[in-house]
């Protein structure tokens, strides 16, 4: 099907032009990175008080090197999930709605998938410091597992399961 202006569009049952989907899709959006912002920012503040810890000292170089990886992993997500917001700022008022759209979901999946290495890389951080053992890497793959089945894994499965092609 095409929309007044000659491009496609998919009927989903919605009675809404292209830009009122943008309008509602952006919205939708918002409200998914808000959830995921607040926690990449609490996180990234946590990690970075870190450094300034008694026990950052003793750590072990290998220790040190886990946990500048997990800031700069931190650094990214976070500037990954607020990139949304600076884009809509700059493109706002140049009818770009649905292609800012399509670029801040880009954003937003990209800082998801930071998001995850942070987790995992502060989860192993933790666990080496806190239980010094060969089952630190088990525990954590175990996470990992976890959060892609959650995040990415069951929602592709729905998708691909009740989507019905056009």
């Amino acid at each position: 099907m095409q929309d007044d202006a000659g491009g496609d569009y998919r009927d989903d049952g919605r009675d809404e032009t292209p830009q009122e989907r943008a309008d509602r899709q952006w919205q939708e959006l918002v409200q998914e990175i808000r959830v995921a912002q607040t926690g990449v920012q609490i996180l990234f503040g946590f990690l970075l008080t870190v450094v300034f810890t008694t026990q950052f000292r003793e750590l072990s170089q290998t220790d040190k090197t886990i946990y500048v990886v997990t800031v700069v992993l931190g650094s990214l997500a976070t500037g990954a999930l607020i990139g949304p917001v600076a884009f809509h700022r700059i493109v706002a008022g140049r009818r770009l709605k649905p292609e800012a759209v399509i670029w801040a979901s880009r954003l937003t999946f990209a800082g998801l998938a930071l998001l995850l290495a942070t987790l995992t890389a502060a989860l192993f951080l933790i666990l080496r410091v806190a239980v010094h053992n060969s089952l630190v890497p088990w525990l954590v793959s175990g996470v990992l597992i976890w959060f892609v089945l959650c995040w990415f894994a069951l929602p592709v499965w729905v998708r691909k399961r009740h989507t019905t092609s056009n």
